[in-house]
C-alpha cells in the first residue's frame, strides 16, 4: 500500500489493535505541507478554492503503453517554486479555504489491494498527533467507534467519492482533448525570474471550436461549470508570483 504525499506511514484502524489510541486534536497538521507547493482539490471544491489559488491540471498515474492518453488529476498551487507553500505561516494555514486534502489528515480511505472496490479506513502512524494517553478517543470501551471517529470517517468517505466524481471529470476533460501543456512566467520584486512548467490548462483554441452537440454535453455533465471555474482561477497566478515575491524578501 503506496503512501499519497502527505503521508508518513497509512496503518489501518483495527477496533482490537488500536482500542487505546487517542488523537490530539490541537496538534497543528499543517506543518506536513509547509514544504507543498500543490494539493489535490475535488471538483466540488472548485467554486471556492478558485478564488484564492490557481487550479490545474497534471499528468498522474503510469504512462499508458496501448496508446491511450494518461490520466489527469486537479491540484490547486499553493506556490511557484518547489518547496514552497505561500498559504503557510507560523506553522498556520493563511488562506481562507483549506483544501479537504488537508483537512481530512491524519486520517484517509485506502484501497486495500490495488484494482480492488475494498477501502479501508487507515490512519498516519507517523503523526505525532496520537497517542494511547493524551487527546480525543477514537473507540470507546465496547470497541465501538466514538462520534468523534465516526464523523472522521464520514469526511473521508465523501472525499473519496468526490475524488472519484472528479477523476470521471478529469478523464472527460482528456477524451474531448480540452487540455494542452502550459507554462507562466513571472519575474519576482528581487529580479528572480520564475519560470513554471509541468501542468496543463483549457485549451481556449479547441474549447471555442466545439460543435454544439459538445458544448451541450458540457453542459448537461457539468463540466462547463468547472472549465469557468479553473478559467477564473487561473488569475490568481500572477497573485501567487506576488506571494512568492513576499516570501523571498522575508
Amino acid at each position: 500500500m503506496s503512501n499519497p504525499p502527505m503521508y508518513g506511514n497509512l496503518v489501518p484502524l483495527d477496533r482490537e489493535v488500536h482500542k487505546k489510541l487517542r488523537l490530539k486534536t490541537e496538534t497543528m497538521t499543517v506543518k506536513r505541507v509547509e514544504k507543498m507547493n500543490s494539493l489535490f482539490v475535488a471538483a466540488v471544491e472548485f467554486a471556492e478554492a478558485c478564488k484564492e489559488y490557481p487550479i490545474v491540471f497534471v499528468r498522474v498515474g503510469e504512462v499508458p503503453t496501448d496508446g491511450s492518453r494518461q490520466a489527469v488529476a486537479s491540484l490547486a498551487v499553493l506556490g511557484l517554486k518547489s518547496g514552497s507553500n505561500c498559504f503557510v505561516k507560523d506553522g498556520m494555514w493563511t488562506g481562507n479555504y483549506a483544501p479537504a486534502y488537508l483537512r481530512r489528515y491524519p486520517f484517509a480511505m485506502v484501497r486495500i489491494e490495488e484494482g480492488s472496490d475494498q477501502m479501508a479506513m487507515c490512519f498516519d502512524a507517523e503523526w505525532e498527533g496520537f497517542s494511547e494517553t493524551e487527546g480525543t478517543e477514537l473507540f470507546q470501551a465496547d470497541g465501538q467507534p466514538t462520534e468523534f471517529l465516526s464523523n472522521a470517517k464520514s469526511f473521508v468517505e465523501n472525499f473519496e467519492r468526490e475524488t472519484e466524481r472528479t477523476r470521471q471529470a478529469c478523464d472527460e476533460l482528456v477524451a474531448m482533448d480540452l487540455l494542452q501543456d502550459m507554462r507562466f512566467e513571472a519575474t519576482l520584486p528581487n529580479g528572480e525570474k520564475l519560470d513554471v512548467e509541468g501542468f496543463m490548462a483549457i485549451d481556449e483554441e479547441k474549447l471555442g471550436k466545439l460543435g454544439d452537440a459538445d458544448i451541450l454535453k458540457l453542459h448537461r455533465t457539468g463540466l462547463i461549470s468547472l472549465i469557468e471555474l479553473h478559467r477564473v482561477s487561473m488569475t490568481n497566478m500572477p497573485r501567487l508570483a506576488g506571494l512568492e515575491g513576499v516570501a523571498t524578501q522575508a
